[in-house]
């Protein structure tokens, strides 16, 4: 959530800076109006509740001196009605303020590139050169198929479209992945590991700025409770420290998370439909961060190698871009994504993303440090990278493994975890 005082302050270049990301942003010129009117009702509320406590003191001199207090009994409680309606109005206006917040996007970083779409993310860096075959390529339905490991006949018998069941290699291909990435990012990276609960409340959905804005894409539960399927790890990770103050000298903590993701996919039809490169429900390895904000840009950068060596040492290609405004993530500052080469598309597709929110996610969770004991509470910075999405990387190993007889070759770093060298 961005800063009221920030918005009142700086309207213009708020309303600025929003629009590179695309959109109308002048329903803050509002905000701020909505925002003089509370304030303005709040110190009439103030007065009037000093003009009621002066009153109020006439009243054991009334009666003390025989007087009629009839008249200042009525004076209060003009008083009191008219500070009740104030009240009320303050509420409104609280209510009205939070929910335009609530909808509001974090600030573009004025470092990236200001652009419509991804088509204008830029290329910062490269790893290898995109996997050339002498063979006709597959893509990875078609190889997981044929050699049993992917099953998604069978997984729409049990569920419907966009599920998948992994069988035999193909599940200890998932597996492996899965048990390696956090061996990687615990014992070599300095992360915590944690598996949180898949199932999270309202709460800590619009903690992360999930809601309102992506409420359709979110599987809820027939409860009572208002509780939801897990769309990403960062959403149960983030909410971990929701509401507390962290110690300065914790900072920066580091937690590598695993967890399935739900996601409804709204508004994807036709879209990927083959394979599982976008499903209901994926594996995926999340690392996250909380920071002191002068750290979190650095701090950004050691995430986004740490993603980067999960493809390093797969032998994957990959490049990674800096998003665009236009193409920014609704709670982020600034993204760096990573896209591994798919031979069978010819193009580079998103594998994980790694952003800093700065103190927007913070702020909607209440998350804070202070740095001496006497000092004023501070928000923290909030990052959050994959790790990697565990399906998509399968997809990049079947596809960059492939082999002419349809077989595929396990790589080096996974052969401890799969107990085989190729899968046939």
């Amino acid at each position: 959530m961005l800063d009221l005082k920030l918005i009142r302050e700086n309207t213009d270049e708020v309303i600025a800076r929003l629009s590179k990301r695309g959109g109308d942003y002048q329903y803050l010129y509002d905000v701020v109006k909505k925002d003089e009117e509370r304030r303005e009702a709040l110190h009439e509320v103030e007065s009037l509740k000093a003009k009621k406590n002066e009153v109020s003191r006439l009243i054991g001199q009334y009666k003390r001196e025989g007087k009629d207090i009839a008249p200042i009994m009525a004076e209060i409680d003009d008083f009191s009605s008219r500070i009740k309606s104030l009240d009320e109005s303050v509420t409104a206006a609280d209510q009205a303020i939070r929910e335009w917040l609530l909808w509001t996007p974090n600030l573009p970083n004025e470092e990236i590139p200001v652009g419509v779409d991804d088509t204008e993310n830029v290329e910062i860096k490269k790893f290898m050169t995109p996997t050339t075959f002498d063979f006709p390529i597959k893509g990875h339905y078609d190889l997981g198929e044929k050699l049993d490991i992917l099953d998604f006949n069978r997984a729409g018998k049990i569920t419907g479209s966009r599920f998948v069941v992994y069988k035999g290699l193909g599940a200890r291909l998932e597996r492996s992945l899965i048990q390696w990435m956090m061996d990687l990012h615990s014992k070599e990276h300095g992360y915590t590991e944690i598996i949180p609960p898949y199932i999270v409340n309202e709460t800590s959905m619009y903690a992360t700025g999930q809601f309102p804005k992506f409420k359709e894409e979110a599987f809820k539960l027939y409860d009572d409770r208002n509780f939801y399927l897990n769309p990403t790890a960062e959403v149960p990770t983030i909410n971990l420290h929701r509401d507390e103050v962290l110690e300065v000298s914790a900072l920066p903590i580091k937690y590598v998370a695993y967890t399935s993701a739900f996601r409804q996919e709204a508004g994807s039809a036709g879209r990927d439909t083959r394979g599982i490169l976008r499903q209901h429900q994926f594996n995926k390895v999340e690392l996250i961060k909380f920071t002191k904000p002068e750290d979190s840009y650095e701090e950004l950068d050691k995430m986004l190698a740490n993603s980067e060596r999960v493809l390093q040492l797969l032998k994957l290609p990959y490049h990674v871009v800096v998003l665009c405004t236009g193409d920014l993530g609704f709670s982020m500052r600034k993204t760096y994504d990573i896209e591994v080469w798919l031979p069978s598309e010819n193009k580079y597709r998103e594998i994980g993303s790694i952003s800093n929110a700065e103190d927007y996610q913070a702020r909607r969770a209440n998350i804070k440090f202070r740095r001496e004991n006497d000092a004023k509470l501070e928000f923290v910075h909030t990052l959050n990278g994959s790790g990697l999405a565990v399906g998509r990387t399968v997809i990049a190993i079947m596809e960059n493994y492939q082999q002419e007889d349809g077989s595929i070759v396990v790589p080096e770093v996974l052969r401890p975890y799969m107990g085989v060298d190729i899968i046939r």
